[in-house]
């Protein structure tokens, strides 16, 4: 019996043994020969490449979008010498006060009011060219919106709405959205009824650029003047 056992782990020796031979002498000196060269055993180098993806959710970009324009956002009021008030919202276009909104909300002979960031400014109204009254109030180092580009607009781009209401003796921003219906150079139709007073409200996409001033019909359907026109008509 113990003779077989011998037996048994003598030949498992000399079998590993024999492996080591082979795999460390034997093979690597024949593989080296011209005739065996062909079959030589090398380690294919191995690459990694680091892989990211990136997901942003559309309601976090709707937020970050509002977030870049509502400083923007101003409420519009004026009043006629007979008590007649008109209410709605206007755009900050440039840092040293220039203000956009329709020109209905600021006709000749009313005084005018504009509200934002809990002040009371009395613009000049610089000009009035069809739905848009261009205004100047006397201020610097406003936060304003960038533009964009007309001929990247596509039919069902999403958009949304900013602007502001007075209600409760509160001034209250209203967000709304939905996309774009149909549009030509100088306006753009959504699938936006609001029944709020959101004249002259601001029509932006999703990366928080300017696609129009809105304006709204009885039925509360939200139509915005194209920002095309209103680079024509404030000359920038």
């Amino acid at each position: 019996m113990w003779k077989n056992i011998f037996k048994i782990i003598a030949i498992f020796i000399i079998g590993m043994v024999g492996g080591i031979f082979a795999d460390q002498i034997f093979w690597p000196y024949f593989v080296e020969r011209p005739l065996f060269y062909q079959y030589r055993l090398e380690k294919a180098p191995i690459y990694v490449t680091e892989r990211k993806e990136i997901f942003i959710q559309e309601n976090v970009a709707l937020t970050e979008a509002i977030e870049k324009v509502k400083n923007s956002v101003v409420f519009v009021q004026s009043k006629s010498k007979t008590g007649k008030i008109l209410e709605g919202s206007g755009l900050i276009l440039t840092s040293d006060g220039l203000v956009l909104t329709l020109a209905d909300l600021v006709p000749q002979n009313y005084e005018v009011k504009l509200f934002f960031e809990g002040k009371e400014f009395t613009p000049k109204v610089l000009q009035r060219k069809n739905d848009l009254a261009l205004l100047k109030i006397e201020e610097k180092n406003l936060r304003t919106i960038s533009f964009a580009d007309f001929e990247k607009i596509k039919l069902g781009e999403r958009v949304f709405l900013l602007g502001v209401v007075f209600e409760d003796n509160l001034q209250k921003m209203i967000v709304n959205e939905g996309i774009i219906k149909t549009f030509d150079e100088n306006s753009i139709q959504t699938n936006i009824f609001e029944d709020k007073n959101l004249q002259g409200s601001s029509l932006f996409n999703i990366e928080g650029q300017l696609v129009g001033l809105n304006t709204i019909d009885k039925e509360g359907k939200i139509t915005a003047i194209s920002i095309k026109e209103i680079r024509e008509f404030i000359g920038f």
